[in-house]
């Protein structure tokens, strides 16, 4: 796996408690955390696979994933980041593996690149975690156009180009405490617009 783009999350002073699975199954291969760990996350995983373009390989991704957990947990660190950002990070990188070996083998599939909604926000407490289950890509592409055009422009460097803040910050010669308010108060906005579109 590719290092963490993302900055690391808040430091709250303790480990979540998939964070302390994660460690188990890292120092002990503790095979209870690990099951406890596939049933949190595997639909979750799954659903992000249908969502984003693969859905005759989701069962693939998942067994991908967990794969990569048990062989990986090892170098989890929860300081660096919530569990679930870690592992749905996982499942992007392993994503991108598999579409492109897919591609390579000349496969016919329609592979959708504005997949927004892809992995949580760096922060647990980000709107994009609800969202992620609860709106429908058309609707979101849709309220996009609501937004204005620089909320626009960081949402789809960081969300559809899967930039780190800090890159579109470099690229848009901005802080990067401009790049991530922006990111903020859109994610914000769509959550009001779609909530008032009783999604």
């Amino acid at each position: 796996m590719t290092t963490l783009e993302q900055k690391p999350a808040k430091a709250e002073g303790r480990k979540d408690p998939w964070g302390v699975l994660l460690e188990k199954v890292g120092k002990h291969q503790d095979r209870a955390a690990y099951q406890a760990l596939f049933e949190h996350f595997a639909p979750q995983i799954k659903y992000y696979a249908i969502s984003n373009g693969i859905a005759n390989h989701a069962e693939e991704l998942v067994q991908e994933v967990f794969i990569s957990i048990w062989r990986r947990s090892c170098l989890y660190d929860w300081r660096k980041a919530a569990a679930s950002t870690w592992i749905f990070t996982i499942a992007r990188n392993q994503r991108i593996d598999m579409l492109r070996k897919l591609q390579r083998r000349n496969a016919e599939m329609a592979v959708e690149t504005e997949d927004l909604w892809q992995i949580p926000g760096e922060n647990e407490d980000e709107p994009v975690t609800s969202l992620h289950r609860l709106m429908s890509e058309r609707r979101i592409r849709e309220s996009l156009s609501q937004l204005p055009e620089e909320q626009i422009t960081v949402i789809a460097k960081v969300y559809m180009e899967h930039k780190s803040h800090q890159m579109v910050a470099d690229e848009l010669g901005i802080p990067l405490g401009t790049v991530k308010s922006r990111v903020r108060l859109a994610l914000n906005k769509l959550r009001v617009i779609l909530q008032d579109q009783n999604v």
